[in-house]
């Protein structure tokens, strides 16, 4: 049982750096800027922002990781303002090629929201899921293309058609 044991854990610690090297251009700490559509309610605008993430290597084709993200958007009217946007997803990502990711992910999401036509001023929390794709420029500079869905309190759901570059570490 012992050998086997040892085995195992032989097998474990040799292909690990196996595992991490095929994943290589996609996995570590990440940060990047990101912008594009955003719709919320019947409202259309750009959202621009930062993110964060951190990859780890599951398997030779599979990253898994957290993901944080600061953003703002020129969506508003009808008296309505929104303003700041924070989100924080867990993603999973297969590797298409040595320099094609797609990824799903789901998670938090929090959006402020001021009406000057009620009282209303504050934050609506719900759940953001969406999917996408990251393509390896170079080993530690990527481009990425993402669909986001919120759905939060209080039926109000929120659109978005994100693309984004960043950088590796």
């Amino acid at each position: 049982m012992k050998t086997v044991i040892f085995a195992a854990l032989a097998a474990a610690a040799i292909s690990a750096p196996a595992f991490a090297q095929d994943a290589a251009p996609f996995t570590g700490p990440r940060a990047g800027v990101i912008g594009g559509y955003d719709k919320l309610g019947g409202n259309d605008g750009f959202a621009y922002g930062v993110s964060t993430g951190y990859d780890l290597a599951v398997t030779p084709n599979i990253t898994f990781g957290p993901e944080v993200s600061f953003s703002d958007t020129t969506v508003g009217g009808n008296g309505t303002e929104v303003s700041r946007d924070l989100a924080a997803s867990v993603r999973l990502g297969y590797i298409l090629t040595p320099r094609v990711l797609a990824f799903g992910k789901v998670g938090y999401a929090n959006t402020r929201l001021e009406a000057s036509n009620s009282n209303f001023g504050g934050s609506i929390e719900g759940v953001r899921y969406g999917g996408g794709i990251e393509f390896a420029v170079t080993g530690n500079t990527y481009i990425s293309a993402e669909y986001q869905r919120s759905e939060y309190e209080d039926n109000v759901s929120r659109d978005a058609g994100i693309v984004g570059v960043g950088f590796r570490f």
